[in-house]
């Protein structure tokens, strides 16, 4: 990717942070927009499209929240990256709810939220390009990634958006094993140490979609001691 090329909007009302956040996005190469409020960032988001919305929970007027939520009712697919100051895992639970694609809670480092960045934009740029070609395709099953439906051996099925997002990130790291803990961090928004059973919930539902026989599962394996790992062709 060209970053010169991509256009970030930045939405955060302490200046101090703002100044040292678009100093270290310009740095690394982005074109960086800078507002400090919800009104004016959704104005901006209906003239022009932007690679990534970082935003803040706590701003006057309409807050990070309210405007994750409107973007999302409006099904605008930009990614959101959230900076909040509150840092609860039920504070993100709710921010991911609302369609945020990653949460950050501050203080935090900034090595951490360059890197952050990145990898959004770099999922955003897989997803797109993919995108093009409308499905993606595991042996009998097919998901149509604009419509988030998909065909499998038993029937049709409409995912949900956490169904997808966890999806997505198993094709875009097909082959790798990937940990529990950047499962959870990834989709979820969870600090590393959380215990739970959320996600293997969602393995055995994805196995219960797509595989064959659930209880010997080709696509969807655990990688035992390290985590899950996709293949989408088994040999």
């Amino acid at each position: 990717m060209n970053k010169s090329n991509i256009a970030l909007l930045l939405v955060e009302d302490e200046p101090h942070i703002a100044q040292g956040l678009v100093f270290n996005l310009e740095e690394e190469g982005y074109q960086v927009t800078h507002v400090e409020s919800g009104e004016q960032a959704l104005e901006l988001l209906a003239k022009k499209p932007y690679a990534l919305l970082i935003l803040d929970l706590s701003l006057p007027g309409i807050d990070g929240l309210e405007v994750c939520n409107l973007l999302r009712e409006q099904e605008d697919q930009i990614p959101i990256l959230m900076l909040t100051a509150r840092g609860s895992e039920q504070d993100r639970i709710t921010g991911l709810s609302k369609g945020a694609d990653d949460y950050l809670a501050k203080p935090f480092n900034l090595k951490e939220f360059l890197l952050r960045v990145a990898g959004l934009l770099r999922r955003t740029h897989w997803q797109t390009a993919q995108l093009e070609n409308k499905h993606y395709q595991f042996g009998v099953n097919r998901i149509d990634l604009e419509t988030h439906q998909a065909t499998t051996a038993t029937g049709t099925i409409q995912l949900t958006e956490l169904e997808m997002k966890i999806l997505l990130l198993f094709f875009d790291q097909e082959g790798k094993i990937l940990s529990r803990e950047k499962l959870l961090k990834q989709v979820w928004g969870m600090a590393p140490e959380t215990e739970t059973r959320t996600l293997d919930n969602f393995i055995v539902r994805l196995r219960k979609y797509f595989e064959i026989d659930p209880t010997k599962p080709d696509y969807f394996r655990t990688v035992r001691g390290r985590g899950y790992r996709f293949v989408q062709n088994p040999e």
